[in-house]
This record gives C-alpha cells, sequence and structure tokens, in this order.
C-alpha cells in the first residue's frame, strides 16, 4: 500500500481539491483508495456523497486506535473510493497527541490494519503546523504539497513546509526518515508574467535538492475544480476533452499526468481512464 499525505502548512492552496480528484481518478483506474481526512475543517468528508456511512471516524482511528473498518470506514458513491471521516471538529487530537507517548508515530503504529485492503492511502491535512500533520509526514511514503504560484505561497513553503520536514529529520535515526516531498503547482494562471517568473524562480532552487523536487504536471485554474466540487465528482468526469478557448490541457489530462507522474508503476491502469464513468 502506498502512503501519500497531502500538506502545507498555508491554507488555501487547494489540498482538498487535489486528494478528492487524485483519490477519485485512481478509484476510476480499479486501485483501492482509501481518503483520510485529518482536517478539523472537513471539507473532504463532505466532497463526495456517501453510500454508507461509518458510525466513527478519524478520531476514534487516532484517540482510540479503532482500525475496525466496520466502524471507521464509510463508502463514497465513488466505486473503489473509501473514506475515514474527520469528526474531530474541537481539535481535541492535537492535544492528545501531544501528551501521547506514540505522538507523531501513532499513525504508523496503525498502518499495518489497512494494507491488504487498499492501494493506496491518500491524507488530507490541516492547513496549519499540527502534531497532526507532524504523524501524517512520518506515516507516509511521499509527501505532496500544492503550492500557488504567487510569492508569498513561495516564501510560506521556506519558513513553514521545507522547515517542518528539516525539524523531523531526527526521526530518520530511528528508522523512520521523513518522506520525499513533491511540489505541485495549483491553481496556475499562466498568462501572467509574475506567475511564470515564480514557477520558474521554483523551479530552478530545486534542481539540486536532494529530498524536495517540483513536479511536471502543472494544475490550471480552471472552474471545472469548482464545477466538480458542486457536483461531488471527481473533475476528469466533468471535463474529458480541452477546450477551444484555452491552450492549457483538460481536467482529465491533467489529473492523469498528475496520477502517472506520482504513480508510474500503475501507468497503464491510469492510461485506461478515458471516459466519464457513471455514479454506483
Amino acid at each position: 500500500m502506498r502512503l501519500v499525505s497531502v500538506v502545507s502548512t498555508k491554507g488555501g492552496v487547494g489540498k482538498t481539491t487535489v486528494a478528492a480528484n487524485l483519490g477519485g481518478l485512481l478509484a476510476d483506474a480499479g486501485l483501492r483508495v482509501l481518503l483520510l481526512d485529518l482536517d478539523s475543517q472537513p471539507t473532504l468528508s463532505s466532497y463526495y456523497a456517501l453510500s454508507q456511512k461509518a458510525v466513527a471516524g478519524a478520531y476514534e482511528l487516532i484517540a482510540l486506535n479503532l482500525t475496525a473498518s466496520a466502524q471507521i470506514v464509510s463508502r463514497t458513491v465513488i466505486a473503489g473510493l473509501d473514506l475515514i471521516v474527520s469528526n474531530d471538529d474541537q481539535d481535541r487530537l492535537s492535544t492528545l497527541l501531544l501528551h501521547a507517548p506514540d505522538g507523531r508515530l501513532r499513525l504508523c503504529n496503525l498502518l499495518d490494519n489497512f494494507r491488504p485492503r487498499y492501494d493506496l492511502l491518500l491524507i488530507d491535512t490541516q492547513g496549519a503546523r499540527s502534531m497532526l500533520l507532524e504523524m501524517a509526514i512520518l506515516a507516509s511514503d511521499l509527501a505532496l504539497s500544492p503550492i500557488t504560484p504567487k510569492m508569498l505561497a513561495a516564501r510560506e513553503l521556506q519558513r513553514g513546509t521545507l522547515k517542518l520536514l528539516s525539524e523531523l529529520e531526527p526521526f530518520r535515526h530511528m528508522g523512520i526518515p521523513p518522506p520525499p516531498l513533491r511540489l505541485l503547482l495549483n491553481q496556475v494562471n499562466a498568462i501572467r508574467v509574475d506567475t511564470r517568473m515564480i514557477i520558474r524562480g521554483l523551479r530552478e532552487t530545486f534542481t539540486r535538492a536532494n529530498n524536495v523536487s517540483v513536479l511536471d504536471t502543472v494544475v490550471p485554474d480552471r472552474v471545472a475544480y469548482l464545477n466538480a466540487a458542486s457536483l461531488g465528482l471527481p473533475v476528469h468526469r466533468i471535463e474529458t476533452r480541452q477546450s477551444r478557448e484555452r491552450r492549457s490541457p483538460s481536467a482529465m489530462e491533467t489529473i492523469k499526468a498528475l496520477a502517472i507522474e506520482l504513480f508510474p508503476e500503475w501507468r497503464e491502469a491510469i492510461s485506461r481512464v478515458s471516459k466519464c464513468v457513471e455514479v454506483q
């Protein structure tokens, strides 16, 4: 099972949108995907309608070590896409983990219960530094960080997400190295000159970085993503063809390219996703 956390210490960069659409596409590719919503603002939990809602969720998983699927895993209307909902609206988990002996390693110790049932566990995290965010990163084999091409976002990346990863480096001596970080340029308006300058600067900055790289895939600023969220559907089902008015790839092409870049081992299955799939 691959485990990817979608992370940023800055809110509003599109973490939930990326997690929901990446999970939806991979489920349509025939993979077994579990979404885990660790954001106290449960946007991912309400992105897709549920065909079966579990009685418990992320709070019971982390606070009580409850891993019984029948109790904590909800089923979405997207076949193959399950969800552990966020149900910690008072943000109690961060305080609990702060005082727990296994704190930042709690999720690492729970993963074996999900490996036989899923190909991918995809975690949506809080847009601020927290124990939950650190726990998710240390449990992951890859961290994906959307970044908007704005100067303030680029500065926040340096003093927020990158600083956090460097401070987790001591866990490497315990056999738990922080995962590689992949930066995803998101909500990109390629027409703006300052946007192109920031993108070029980010790519040059991380060209020789050991554990951080900028993905080739770029997610454009498209209304299709808002429409998909409103309909509760993966965006690749909404926009399957390139618009005549715009040069950027369709949402389907973009999300497929992102999935293949992140998971080349699933290239064949992802490539077969070529048309809208009816909601089941």
